[in-house]
């Protein structure tokens, strides 16, 4: 059988919402696979869809930076939160994003090789992680392109611990589209549209939710009409232009957009750390463990 730690069941825990004895029993049945886990939890109508990106773990800032009609996005981390405030830190990723925007880079390695007053973005990295007394890290970055009848949507939340791009065609109108990139950071959707979903997404979310509706009770032969639409709210919650527009509910994205003439052609919303497991110290355990020695 699978050790199954109490790090692991808070784990479980924290993407599920159920008790400790509850995510404890899913992983014992499981042998330790969390993500079966929470299988498991949600066909037994116990948790909603795990929440992934909850697990934030790296500090830093994402800043957007627009160049006519181009546009980057980037994602610079830090040690810890207190170096998101510094001036220093501050100007740097604004900097980079002006110079990612202006230079339109291949990749990473690239970006990293681009002049700056000083020297190169990696220069600066590397001096900005001495000043700061911090490593400083250039993680991703993402760019647009936009035609003359478009508009780029920039928006920061928090001063940047979310940043989003987004690119309406239709309509030079550049409040349109920033409203649709503060949905975007407040609603966080996965996809554009439905035709975005991956298939094997799909045929996963329609396993889960028929399972459900079997444990439910219901009879076989309004399982699947059930199922299909669960499934289509499913696809409604991920897909951007299938949500409320968060400033009024009562349309959706797609027709708020088009009430404008345009329609959303793109967006990229960065959340700093998201996806980077975070170190958590146990100093109960390290004291034990000198203890012991």
């Amino acid at each position: 059988m699978a050790d199954v730690t109490a790090k692991l069941v808070k784990e479980l825990r924290d993407m599920t919402g159920v008790g400790m004895m509850d995510a404890k029993r899913a992983l014992v049945e499981v042998e330790g696979d969390i993500e079966k886990a929470v299988d498991l939890l949600r066909e037994n109508g116990m948790a909603k869809a795990a929440k992934k990106n909850d697990r934030i773990a790296a500090e830093g800032l994402a800043s957007v930076a627009i160049k006519g009609n181009s546009a980057a996005i980037v994602e610079i981390n830090s040690e810890t939160d207190f170096v998101s405030k510094n001036e220093m830190f501050q100007d740097l990723v604004k900097e980079i994003a002006e110079l990612v925007a202006e230079n339109k880079p291949a990749d990473l390695e690239a970006a990293m090789q681009i002049k700056t007053a000083k020297g190169t973005i990696e220069s600066d990295l590397v001096e900005a992680t001495q000043v700061i007394g911090e490593k400083i890290n250039f993680r991703r970055f993402a760019l647009a392109e936009k035609s003359d009848n478009a508009a780029f949507g920039g928006y920061l939340h928090m001063g940047g611990r979310i940043a989003v791009l987004s690119v309406v065609e239709g309509t030079t109108d550049e409040t349109v589209a920033r409203d649709v990139a503060m949905h975007i950071a407040a609603i966080n959707p996965r996809y554009l549209d439905e035709t975005q979903i991956p298939q094997a997404e799909l045929e996963h979310e329609k396993a889960v939710l028929t399972e459900q509706a079997l444990n439910e009770g219901k009879p076989a032969n309004i399982v699947e009409k059930m199922v299909e639409g669960r499934l289509n709210k499913f696809k409604a919650e991920i897909a951007l232009v299938d949500q409320p527009f968060v400033k009024d509910p009562d349309m959706t994205v797609e027709k708020y957009v088009a009430s404008k003439g345009a329609t959303v052609q793109s967006f990229v919303r960065f959340e700093v750390g998201e996806g980077i497991e975070k170190r958590e110290d146990n100093f109960a355990e390290e004291v034990m463990s000198q203890v012991k020695k």
